[in-house]
């Protein structure tokens, strides 16, 4: 039995039965005998169906909102906000997906010749519980255009989340099976995968998790596409604008309480600027409300699960053990863990050398460009940087030497329907999202006809 407990209050609140082997099967077998008719259906009928999904979300966002922030505590104005997103996601692929997978004309010697882009069937999602609409959303609705359908196992602590998902995609009108939630322990993963009629499988989670299910789909010749975390840092150089930079750095790391994968987790800061950049910075982020995730006007609310808080207090309180100066914050008291910036944190501390997920920063200075570049890429992790410059000829000339899958400038990273976004090293492969994303789990079949 799977369960939902409000991390705010810590009542519980929903249970679900797990499938048994038979149900699961099932299942599978609806998905891929909706497939048969539905990768028949036209691009016209597609977009009206998922139209209409993003109409469904806008119209029920708060109710949608409610759920999400009552399962993992996202604060409820982000937590619409999310769902919005979401409905914009299902609108950008219902105008563009037809373009997107046009026959591709290439010219040969033959009369003619082309790539043609065709779904591949069955596809699974397993996501993470920190954006339960949105992680699931950028997967389903290019997907959905594209002509496959989609099985999602979502985190255990978000499965009234998940079943939302697919109600929004059945209220939309989408074929019975087109999109199915399925309540599975992890343990189930295995099987799923190697099912005949499941093609590939995309996950957003952990480096174990991920080179865990790479592993069963490589077994069995399925592709992947792996979106593992990050530890991105937040570049500012001297000539930034502190003003307009002070703002982005604290968004980039305190939405979502720090729950991101491509938050900003590395404030790196030009020495000749640190001391202003670090008192305003402290500020900033004490402005931020903090308190109950239902109230409209709370920024910072509790981290999802107590776990995961006491292992970003472990990371904390190592650092200070090793050096590292609390000037804001540090404490916990169960799932709420307080808005903590720790100085004169150094590349051996877990502030820096982890990936955390929560609301906690560290400062580290730089003198020169080249010593910025080397500490941003002394990381595991490769998923997107954000640099702070007026400069743009040093911005241009900084862009290629940073190993990220993103490099945002005078912004926090951020995905975006319009852009391919995925990482490199430890951080995952494949893309997700624009054009790119699209085209992950089709057959990309080559035409050659002589004449």
């Amino acid at each position: 039995m799977k369960e939902s407990v409000n991390p705010y209050g810590g009542e519980k609140l929903f249970q679900f039965k797990e499938l048994n082997n038979s149900e699961l099967e099932e299942k599978i077998k609806a998905s891929h005998e909706c497939f048969i008719e539905w990768k028949k259906t036209s691009y016209e009928e597609r977009s009206k169906l998922m139209f209409q999904a993003a109409e469904e979300l806008r119209n029920n966002k708060r109710k949608y909102a409610e759920i999400i922030t009552k399962e993992m505590g996202k604060p409820i104005s982000q937590a619409i906000a999310e769902v919005e997103k979401c409905a914009w996601a299902c609108e950008y692929y219902a105008e563009n997906s037809e373009s997107q997978l046009q026959d591709e004309i290439i010219e040969t010697d033959a009369e003619t010749s082309y790539v043609k882009y065709q779904p591949l069937g069955v596809i699974l999602a397993v996501m993470p519980w920190n954006y339960p609409f949105w992680q699931v959303f950028r997967f389903a609705a290019p997907n959905l255009m594209a002509g496959n359908v989609g099985i999602l196992k979502h985190a255990s602590n978000v499965m009234k989340s998940a079943e939302m998902i697919q109600e929004v995609f059945e209220n939309a009108g989408f074929p019975k099976g087109c999109f199915q939630n399925l309540v599975l322990s992890s343990d189930k993963i295995k099987s799923v995968i190697e099912n005949d009629l499941v093609k590939a499988v995309t996950l957003t989670g952990s480096k174990p998790a991920g080179a865990s299910v790479a592993s069963i789909a490589g077994e069995n010749i399925k592709k992947s596409v792996l979106e593992l975390g990050g530890s991105n840092a937040l570049v500012v150089f001297e000539d930034t604008n502190l003003d307009e930079t002070i703002e982005t750095c604290a968004t980039a790391r305190f939405q979502n309480v720090g729950q991101s994968c491509i938050a900003g987790k590395r404030l790196l800061v030009h020495r000749s600027i640190a001391e202003e950049f670090t008192k305003r910075y402290v500020e900033k982020v004490k402005s931020f409300k903090v308190g109950d995730p239902m109230a409209e006007d709370t920024y910072i609310g509790v981290m999802a699960r107590e776990d995961l808080a006491e292992d970003l207090e472990k990371q904390v309180s190592g650092s200070i053990e090793m050096g590292a100066k609390v000037v804001l914050g540090g404490n916990r008291r169960g799932t709420y863990f307080e808005p903590t910036i720790l100085s004169e944190v150094t590349v051996d501390m877990p502030i820096f050398k982890e990936e955390t997920f929560g609301p906690a920063i560290g400062i580290t200075i730089f003198d020169t460009d080249e010593e910025a570049v080397e500490l941003s890429n002394n990381s595991v992790f490769g998923l997107g940087v954000s640099i702070f410059s007026s400069n743009k000829d040093r911005v241009k000339k900084l862009i290629p030497q940073f190993d990220e899958g993103a490099v945002f400038v005078n912004e926090l990273v951020k995905s975006d329907p319009r852009l391919p976004f995925g990482g490199v090293g430890i951080s995952g492969y494949g893309r997700e999202l624009s054009s790119h994303g699209i085209k992950e789990f089709l057959n990309k079949k080559t035409v050659y006809i002589k004449k």
